[in-house]
């Protein structure tokens, strides 16, 4: 007669509560970082709480015009940086000279670098003649509490939103 061993659980993913519960939803992650660092100054088991951006965005700002002269400027230049890494590696196992071999990987590196540059630009045919930065954004931060602590982290928060509430004589 043999015996069933109980299921392997599987450590869980550290960006994963198991019931999670909504304490708020906030426009800024700053606000929700207040609300988090409000909880753990009073002792709240902060290490039960998730933040989760939702409503992503991407926003991408243009920063210049990207023209010939820029593109293989910027070629030579990263190919230049590449053969001096390369010309040095290169240099600590060999007898030649240091300075003829790692002159000579610059210039190499830089004709390559120029030319790799000049055949990705022009494959693009115009369509691109930007650069530009891009990042995803959050429009909106809900903090997540494990459901066994929902209830204690609900009555911090309410007594900071009470705190930082503009008092008003007469109500």
């Amino acid at each position: 007669m043999s015996q069933q061993q109980p299921p392997t659980r599987f450590p869980q993913s550290p960006l994963t509560l198991e019931f999670p519960m909504s304490l708020g939803v906030y426009e800024k992650y700053a606000d929700a970082q207040r609300a988090v660092d409000h909880l753990s100054d009073h002792e709240f088991p902060v290490e039960n709480c998730l933040v989760v951006g939702t409503d992503l965005r991407q926003v991408e700002r243009v920063t210049g015009r990207l023209t010939w002269g820029k593109v293989l400027l910027g070629g030579a230049a990263s190919g230049l940086w590449l053969g001096l890494f390369v010309g040095l590696v290169v240099s600590l196992f060999g007898s030649e000279s240091t300075l003829a071999v790692v002159a000579s990987t610059m210039v190499f590196g830089a004709l390559f670098g120029l030319a790799w540059a000049a055949a990705g630009y022009a494959a693009t045919r115009g369509r691109r003649d930007f650069t530009s930065v891009t990042q995803v954004v959050a429009t909106r931060y809900e903090l997540l509490v494990e459901h066994k602590h929902a209830e204690l982290g609900r009555e911090l928060l309410s007594r900071q939103d009470a705190a930082h509430r503009p008092h008003q004589p007469g109500l």
